[in-house]
């Protein structure tokens, strides 16, 4: 994390935090007077969490002490300039002045307001519980004194703050959560009937009362070290995927210009920090899980607070800023194109918030799907565990024929063109559709001794226009000759993160049938969530060519 605050609360924090508050004397310093404990206790044990990180501190002295020395902020001070405030007001009414100015501080700096003006004034003893949130009247922020100030630097401090008790929140259901975890591994709960209770059956039971994709969005989270950290790295450093978006976004600077974006699921900001670059005029960064808050601190340390907005939640929950967005960017493929179901958000952003000559990014998607041959990964990882130093293993072979497999894989393993069996117009294209099973046909460009399996992949296209058109059979490295922006995550092309989906056959102990070169294998497959609201997918083909029954098989992408 940077040593810095971002740049809204550095703003506000600065009109209330000055160096020569030093000079105080020690009898005005509000540290040694009654009614500061409950600012910097001098014993309190209960553990804290950061202002400005997700750190846990022993006590509010030592998250104090952090926050000083690391981010420069001391809100012992910023209290005293409350204090100094309230103080400043109470003397300016008492000599008659209703209406004092608070526009500066430089009005009431003066240490001479540390002393108050009214013996035992309640409020001083009271400011840690003032509302969050002023109250509003025709649009005006009023103090409590229901005087009107529309001071930006209390308004933008006060969002800061809500940011800060979001993060506190988070961080108290991470917490309830580990004891709850740690509660079940030491007990076994005792059901109805008065038994004993697996203690996995109760973990399921509380898996069931969270959210379902609960796991989905820890892992893209920035909580516990680093199994999102190598996400988001892996992602980053994918240079097709992201050199795709910079360019496509740079490339077309006159597309953005000026334009309202809604980036969906956001994860580090990179694409909106690419937007607000190219001059868009507004960026709305949404994402659900925790990596919000590193993406905030990703934007501001660029500077681009002013442009880029993030909204922490679920793009179907949260409230936007503006009733309609130009452009809608993300990047929401998983494995096998659908893998996450992250799509269907997308669609649900763009039917209500895309304008209707609005454009997205990307535009296209095709998938394709070829026949797959590899007799050395078969011996090495199948043919090897039915005889391992003579004995029979085949006992840990269980689901490799049932669950898709994603590794790359070269161009070689390919025993056909690659058919394309779903063609994805980003701009039209319904959450129904989603669901579905699609003819396809290849024809064999050699003889293969067995057909291992079956091999997907999805290709991508960036076109600037909602009324561009591209072939159904389009192949990215003829766009980008084209000068268009496109990618493959395919075996012929560079590897990705995304690598291919592996589906092999199960040949049910039968040996396979040899097949030759120009021979057709003609089949359907079908794409189809594994349970209502699943991000799983379950892949069904079935497939049939001269000499070979018709076979099907399906397999799950969990």
């Amino acid at each position: 994390m940077s040593g810095s605050l971002p740049s809204s609360a550095a703003a506000a924090v600065d009109d209330l935090h000055s160096e020569d508050s030093e000079s105080a004397t020690d009898s005005l310093n509000p540290a040694n007077d009654e009614g500061w404990e409950d600012i910097e206790p001098e014993d309190d044990s209960q553990p804290v969490v950061g202002l400005f990180s997700d750190d846990v501190y022993p006590d509010v002295r030592s998250m104090l002490k952090e926050s000083r020395e690391r981010y420069n902020f001391d809100l012992v001070k910023v209290q005293k300039s409350l204090v100094k405030l309230v103080n400043y007001i109470r003397s300016e009414v008492k000599k008659g002045n209703r209406n004092p100015d608070v526009s500066s501080k430089s009005l009431f700096e003066d240490d001479i307001y540390l002393k108050p003006v009214l013996d035992d004034d309640a409020l001083l003893y009271s400011l840690e519980d003032l509302e969050d949130e002023p109250e509003t009247v025709d649009g005006g922020v009023h103090l409590a004194n229901g005087r009107s100030s529309a001071e930006k630097r209390i308004i933008e401090l006060q969002e800061e703050l809500e940011r800060l008790q979001g993060q506190f929140t988070d961080y108290r259901l991470a917490v309830q959560r580990s004891l709850n975890e740690q509660l079940f591994k030491d007990e076994d709960p005792i059901t109805s009937s008065g038994a004993p209770e697996r203690k996995g059956s109760v973990r399921k039971k509380l898996e069931r009362d969270e959210e379902a994709d609960a796991d989905y969005l820890t892992s893209y989270s920035y909580n516990g070290a680093s199994r999102s950290q190598t996400i988001h790295e892996s992602m980053l450093k994918d240079t097709v995927r992201t050199d795709a978006y910079r360019d496509f976004i740079y490339d077309n600077k006159g597309l953005f210009k000026n334009k309202i974006v809604l980036d969906v699921g956001c994860g580090t900001s990179i694409l909106s920090m690419f937007c607000a670059k190219a001059g868009a005029k507004m960026v709305i960064a949404v994402d659900n899980s925790n990596i919000i808050e590193k993406a905030r601190e990703n934007v501001y340390a660029n500077g681009f607070g002013d442009v880029i907005k993030c909204l922490h939640g679920k793009i179907e929950e949260v409230s936007l800023p503006v009733s309609q967005v130009d452009i809608i960017v993300s990047e929401w493929m998983g494995y096998g194109l659908l893998f996450e179901a992250m799509l269907d958000s997308v669609l649900w952003a763009r039917d209500r918030y895309l304008a209707p000559d609005g454009l997205m990014v990307p535009s296209h998607a095709t998938l394709r799907i070829a026949p797959y041959v590899d007799p050395d990964y078969i011996d090495s990882h199948v043919s090897f565990w039915k005889s391992v130093y003579g004995f029979d293993m085949s006992s840990m072979l269980a689901n490799i024929h049932d669950e898709v497999i994603v590794k790359t894989t070269k161009p070689s393993n390919v025993a056909a063109e690659p058919a394309v069996f779903l063609q994805l117009p980003l701009h039209t294209i319904t959450v129904e559709e989603l669901t579905f099973v699609k003819n396809f046909e290849v024809t064999l460009t050699e003889d293969i001794d067995a057909l291992d399996g079956w091999n997907i992949w999805f290709d991508i296209f960036f076109m600037p226009s909602r009324t561009s058109k591209i072939k159904d059979d389009a192949v990215p490295s003829e766009m980008k000759k084209q000068g268009f922006v496109a990618f493959t995550t395919g075996p012929h092309g560079p590897e990705t993160h995304w690598q291919q989906c592996v589906l092999l056959i199960n040949h049910g102990g039968k040996d396979p049938v040899p097949l030759k070169k120009g021979q057709v294998i003609k089949g359907e497959i079908g794409y189809r969530k594994k349970e209502e609201r699943s991000r799983a997918l379950e892949i069904e083909i079935q497939w049939a060519a001269e000499g070979m029954e018709k076979q099907q098989q399906t397999w799950s992408l969990q």
